[in-house]
C-alpha cells in the first residue's frame, strides 16, 4: 500500500511539473504571437508609408519633368529672342548709317541750293537785263527764264525729297527702337521666368531626394520587420516543437504513472488474496466438528463465488475487446491514425513567403481548401483533419505541424493556433 501512494505521489509531481512547462511554453508562443502580429501591423504601416510616398514622389518627378520641359521651351525662347534682339540692333544700326547718309545728302544739296539761289538774287537783275538785251528774240528771253525756272523748281523738289526720306528713316528707326525695346522686355521677362522654373525645378529636385531618403528608411524598417517576423515564426515552430515533445513526455509520464498505479493494485490485491486464503486456512482447521453438509455447503458458495468473479472477468474482457475493435474500425474508416497534431495558417503574401505569387515546393499552385505543408511525409500525401481532406503540396513546417494554406492573410491570421487530430488516407 506504502509503495502504490508513493508511486501515484512521484508520477502525480511529474506529471505536474511538465503541465506547469507546457503552460508555460503555450504562454511564450502566444506572446510570440502577439509579437509577431504587432510586427506585421508595423510593417503593414511602413509599407503604406511607401506606397503612399512612392506616390508623391512620383508626382514630384511628373512635376518636375513638365518644369524641366518648360526651362528648355523657355531656353528656347530666350535664344530666338536673342537673336531677335541681334537683328534689331543690326537694324538700328543700318537705319542710323542710313539717316546720318541721307541728312548729309540733304545739307548738301540744301548748300548748293542756296548757292544758287543767292547767286541768282544778287545778280538777279543785271543778268535779267542783259539776258533780255542779249537775246535774239522773245522766245530766247523765254528760254532762259524757264532754264531758270526749271532749276529752281528742281532743288525745291529734291529738298522736299530728302526732307521726306529723312522723316521716313526718322519712323523705321522709331519702330526698330520700340521693337527692340519689346524685344528686350520680353527676354528680360524670359530670363526671370526661366529663373523662376530653375529654382522651382532645384526646389523639386531636392523633395524628391527627400522622398527617395524616407522611402530608403521606410524600406530598411520594413526589411526589420520582416525579419523580425521570420524570427518569430521560427521562435513559434521551436516553441510548438517543444510543446509537441513536453506533451509526448506529458503522456509517457502519465502511462507511467497508470502502469504504476496499475501494478501497486495487482501487488495489494495478492497480498490481499494471500491474507484471506490464510484466515480461510485458520478458519478451515478450528472448526473441524462441523458436519458436513455445512462444509460442502461452505464449499459450495466459495465456488460459486470464483465462478462469479471468473465470470465478471470474462465480461471485462470482452468489454475491452468491443473497445479495442470499436476503435480499430473507426481508425480503419478514417485512414491511418498519425495524432494529435499542431495546425497553423499561412497565405502566399510577401508577409507569410517572403514575396508574393510563389508556387508550392512540389511545383503546383496553392490552393484553399487543398493545400498543406508538412514535412516528414511524400507530396501528394492525403492528410483527412476536422472532417476536410488535405494535399500536402508544401514544405516549411517540421512532421507533426501542418500549416493550410488560405487565400488572404487575414483568413490566416484568423486561423491562429489550434490542434487535431490527423489521419492519412493514402
Amino acid at each position: 500500500m506504502k509503495k502504490k501512494i508513493i508511486s501515484l505521489l512521484l508520477a502525480g509531481l511529474f506529471v505536474l511539473s511538465n503541465i506547469t512547462v507546457t503552460y508555460a511554453t503555450e504562454g511564450e508562443i502566444a506572446d510570440m504571437q502577439a509579437q509577431k502580429q504587432q510586427a506585421e501591423a508595423g510593417l503593414a504601416q511602413a509599407q503604406a508609408d511607401i506606397s503612399a510616398m512612392e506616390g508623391k514622389k512620383q508626382e514630384l518627378e511628373d512635376y518636375l519633368s513638365d518644369l524641366n520641359a518648360q526651362y528648355e521651351e523657355l531656353t528656347n525662347v530666350i535664344s530666338d529672342l536673342s537673336v531677335q534682339a541681334g537683328e534689331k540692333e543690326n537694324q538700328l544700326k543700318d537705319i542710323q548709317k542710313k539717316l546720318k547718309k541721307a541728312q548729309k545728302a540733304s545739307d548738301k544739296q540744301y548748300e548748293d541750293m542756296k548757292l544758287r539761289i543767292q547767286y541768282m538774287y544778287e545778280n538777279g537783275g543785271t543778268t535779267a537785263l542783259q539776258a533780255l538785251l542779249s537775246s535774239k528774240d522773245l522766245a530766247e528771253f523765254l528760254n532762259t527764264a524757264e532754264s531758270v525756272s526749271k532749276i529752281s523748281q528742281y532743288d525745291r523738289t529734291m529738298l522736299n525729297k530728302y526732307e521726306k526720306l529723312q522723316e521716313t528713316i526718322k519712323e523705321q528707326k522709331t519702330a526698330a527702337q520700340e521693337e527692340k525695346t519689346a524685344i528686350d522686355n520680353l527676354l528680360a521677362e524670359r530670363s526671370a521666368k526661366q529663373q523662376e522654373v530653375q529654382e522651382l525645378a532645384a526646389s523639386t529636385s531636392d523633395n524628391i531626394s527627400s522622398y527617395i531618403a524616407q522611402i530608403s528608411a521606410s524600406q530598411e524598417e520594413a526589411a526589420a520587420l520582416t525579419a523580425q517576423i521570420n524570427s518569430a515564426d521560427n521562435s513559434i515552430a521551436q516553441l510548438i516543437q517543444q510543446a509537441e515533445a513536453e506533451k509526448a513526455a506529458q503522456e509517457r509520464a502519465e502511462a507511467e504513472a497508470a502502469a504504476a498505479e496499475e501494478a501497486s493494485g495487482e501487488e495489494d490485491t495478492t497480498e490481499e488474496d494471500a491474507a484471506e486464503d490464510t484466515a480461510d486456512y485458520e478458519e478451515d482447521t478450528t472448526e473441524e466438528n462441523d458436519t458436513e453438509e455445512n462444509y460442502e455447503s461452505q464449499d459450495s458458495g466459495e465456488d460459486t463465488s470464483d465462478t462469479e468473479e471468473s465470470s465478471e472477468n470474462t465480461e471485462d474482457s470482452l468489454d475491452v475487446s468491443e473497445n479495442q475493435s470499436s476503435s480499430e474500425s473507426t481508425n480503419s474508416g478514417q485512414g491511418k491514425y498519425l495524432g494529435n497534431f499542431t495546425l497553423t495558417a499561412y497565405c502566399n503574401c510577401a508577409q507569410c513567403c517572403g514575396t508574393a505569387g510563389n508556387l508550392t515546393a512540389s511545383g503546383t499552385v496553392p490552393t484553399a481548401g487543398r493545400t498543406v505543408a508538412m514535412a516528414g511525409v511524400p507530396f501528394g500525401t492525403q492528410l483527412l483533419i476536422n472532417g476536410n481532406v488535405y494535399t500536402v503540396e508544401d514544405l516549411g513546417t517540421p512532421y507533426g505541424h501542418v500549416d493550410i494554406f488560405f487565400d488572404n492573410h487575414s483568413d490566416a491570421l484568423s486561423f491562429g493556433l489550434q490542434s487535431a487530430e490527423v489521419y492519412q488516407l493514402n
